[in-house]
């Protein structure tokens, strides 16, 4: 077959595959990023963690001997339950995003104001956020320890009180996020269907039945991003701890996030592939319960339809 019957077959294959291929074309930089960037360091880790290795001599096999360590080192119990912690305080970034996003929802004078003020804290950096904090809480002069002081006689030193300290990096974590979730959740208000609000209010329906029956199901994207960037974003709590506490006092506000650097990368540490079983960990922690919203999602759109 000559060169010039070849031509025609191949010009007459593309546009035959031409829709079916163009977006393939499109998305594979993208995909290939990702695989390079996120899909290989995810396997990466998981097999560096069967290893003992300390970033410069030979990889040491060791199996399963790093997960066993995991389960007796208490360092690791205290960051895992504190990891909980967060992911269950953290949460209350959703639904307080939520209402804030349904009270700045309105056509009043100085609205663009009021949605400045909140929507502030999501722009400033998560390093700024922790030293505001930690100058908040500062004992002596702190804002926070003086009102404390104020009304009780005797200022609290949030950071240095080791039953507290989580709890007051936490808080600092809260204002940005529920910034972030108010705007997700502004976004997803402004998408509402007017019809359907009509026809609900003709039926009766207002405040709580409004909300839950109608306006939350057409909220459902939002909120599923919202749950999934707060889920992620408390279990990879790493820069408040870094900024406020440096894991202490006495190692109480370890995160598996801080531990992990603490493990791989610091002069402490130096065992990558101990590092590595905790994040795995810390990634297995985190597809539980994304992929449990997931399905959650999944399932109440078939039971919809």
């Amino acid at each position: 077959m000559t060169s010039t019957q070849q031509e025609p077959q191949t010009r007459s294959w593309w546009r035959q595959n031409q829709q079916r291929i163009t977006p393939w074309l499109f998305l594979a930089p993208g995909l290939l990023m990702f695989i390079v960037y996120v899909i290989w360091p995810i396997f990466s880790s998981f097999r560096l963690s069967f290893f003992e290795y300390d970033g410069l001599g030979e990889k040491v096999w060791l199996g399963l001997a790093n997960y066993q360590e995991l389960f007796s080192d208490r360092a690791f119990k205290t960051s895992l339950r504190n990891n909980v912690i967060w992911l269950l305080m953290y949460m209350l970034a959703v639904p307080a995003g939520l209402f804030i996003a349904i009270f700045l929802n309105q056509t009043v004078m100085g609205i663009r104001i009021y949605k400045s003020l909140f929507f502030f804290p999501f722009v400033i950096s998560q390093v700024v956020v922790g030293l505001m904090f930690a100058w908040f809480y500062a004992p002596n002069f702190g804002l926070f320890y003086k009102v404390i002081e104020f009304f009780t006689g005797k200022g609290i030193a949030v950071l240095a009180d080791p039953h507290l300290a989580t709890y007051g990096i936490i808080a600092a974590g809260l204002w940005p996020q529920i910034a972030y979730c108010m705007i997700l959740y502004l976004t997803g208000l402004n998408n509402v269907a007017p019809d359907q609000i009509e026809a609900a209010r003709l039926d009766g329906a207002k405040g709580l039945k409004m909300l839950w029956y109608v306006v939350l199901p057409q909220l459902r994207p939002a909120t599923f991003i919202a749950v999934v960037v707060t889920v992620i974003g408390a279990l990879r709590s790493f820069d408040l701890v870094s900024i406020m506490t440096n894991g202490g006092p006495f190692g109480s506000t370890r995160v598996l996030s801080y531990y992990m650097y603490e493990q791989a990368l610091s002069e402490y540490g130096y065992r990558m592939g101990y590092g590595a079983a905790i994040a795995v960990v810390l990634f297995a922690i985190m597809m539980v319960f994304i992929s449990g919203f997931i399905w959650k999602m999944v399932r109440d759109e078939r039971e919809g339809n």
